[in-house]
């Protein structure tokens, strides 16, 4: 095996092919791994000269790939493509009996490629493709917890009904489904052509929505409209994605993309038009069904491992997120270094645990005012 390091941003579109194939091989991959998704990130996102695609071949065929870029700040790094808008950072290693040959020679070609530089790949799922490389490595490297996700199995509408707490708690949310029912709400999966419009209207109303409340402000942003419209059309078409509209009376009034992978189905970003809430409608009761539907629908990424194990309620410990019950899942932070960069790595464990700290004193205060402790 061979490996190869890519810094041209024009061979990475022309990986496409390749990379897709590659893509379908890696069950571990989720959809912010695919060559859609991390090649429109870099053209919205990517800074030049700073692309870093270490390449794993055999005999010509690519077997692993790491996305990656250098930063500067706050020390010299090589960080995995996507960013903070990608819910999960991997690298893609086939599956099979070549697996950890190629695992060993991306670790090589990681070190090779790092040179003065950390590598920090953060947001990796547990059971990610990077524990391969983990293993395979000969220097320095730690392990630290990374974000909270929460997940629910792959069950239909009902099963995760069953869930609920109580019975009272459970009828509840079948009469937020009989009220969606009774307003005449539909939903259809957009056809790939109409994606780029659908996406549109997506962000209009998720603007809409947070409308003079805090919102991701890098949602509201140009470079993220052009990343996930130039992204996303690819994606549908690939199977691992899918945008559905809510209609009442023949009007748009809900957005919502899914991503899908073999193993996770996971609502990524929708937007709601207000009179929804106006009207009584629970738009987050209507948006779980409709997930829960995709969870059922078969492989994403169609290598034969048969459905989708989880619904994946992605990054993020929101109350509402809890009233299902589901399972917390913690992302995990890989820091490999080199003999000459093991201070950056010193470094980087550090500020994770002056950050955890922090947090939890925060989370502290906040309890105690919450609890009655008044003004400090």
């Amino acid at each position: 095996m061979r490996t190869e390091l890519c810094t041209d941003e024009r061979e990475f579109g022309r990986l496409a092919e390749e990379w897709g194939g590659l893509y379908r091989h890696c069950g571990t991959a989720t959809p912010f791994q695919s060559h859609a998704w991390l090649h429109s990130w870099w053209l919205s996102y990517g800074t030049p000269g700073r692309l870093r695609l270490v390449l794993v071949r055999d005999g010509g065929e690519l077997v692993a790939a790491a996305p990656l870029m250098l930063v500067r700040q706050p020390w010299p790094a090589l960080v995995p493509l996507g960013g903070s808008i990608s819910d999960f950072g991997d690298v893609l290693i086939e599956d099979g009996e070549r697996a950890d040959r190629a695992a060993a020679a991306l670790a090589e070609g990681l070190a090779a490629a790092a040179r003065t530089a950390l590598i920090d790949f953060r947001e990796v799922r547990p059971g990610g493709a990077v524990e391969r490389v983990y293993a395979s490595w000969r220097g320095p490297r730690r392990q630290v917890p990374d974000s909270l996700c929460l997940e629910l199995p792959a069950v239909p509408m009902d099963d995760l009904i069953g869930r609920l707490a109580t019975a009272k708690a459970q009828q509840r949310v079948r009469a937020k489904l009989r009220k969606l029912s009774t307003l005449g709400v539909e939903r259809r999966a957009v056809r790939p052509d109409e994606v780029d419009t659908a996406l549109r209207r997506l962000l209009e109303l998720h603007r809409l929505q947070w409308q003079g409340r805090k919102v991701t402000s890098e949602h509201l942003q140009d470079r993220f409209a052009e990343h996930l419209i130039r992204s996303v059309g690819p994606m549908v078409r690939a199977g691992d994605a899918v945008v559905t509209e809510f209609l009442v009376d023949g009007t748009v009034v809900a957005v919502d993309l899914t991503l899908l992978s073999d193993r996770l189905a996971g609502g990524y970003l929708y937007g709601a038009h207000p009179q929804l809430r106006e009207r009584k409608a629970d738009v987050a009761t209507m948006l779980l069904h409709a997930c829960a539907q995709h969870t059922a629908a078969g492989s994403g990424t169609g290598n034969g491992t048969g459905g989708r194990r989880v619904l994946s309620l992605l990054r993020g410990n929101e109350p509402y997120k809890h009233h299902w019950r589901p399972q917390p899942v913690v992302n995990q932070r890989f820091l490999l270094a080199r003999r000459r960069t093991a201070p950056l790595m010193s470094a980087a464990v550090c500020d994770v645990a002056a950050r955890s700290r922090g947090k939890k004193l925060l989370d502290r205060f906040l309890d105690w005012r919450e609890r009655g402790g008044g003004r400090p």
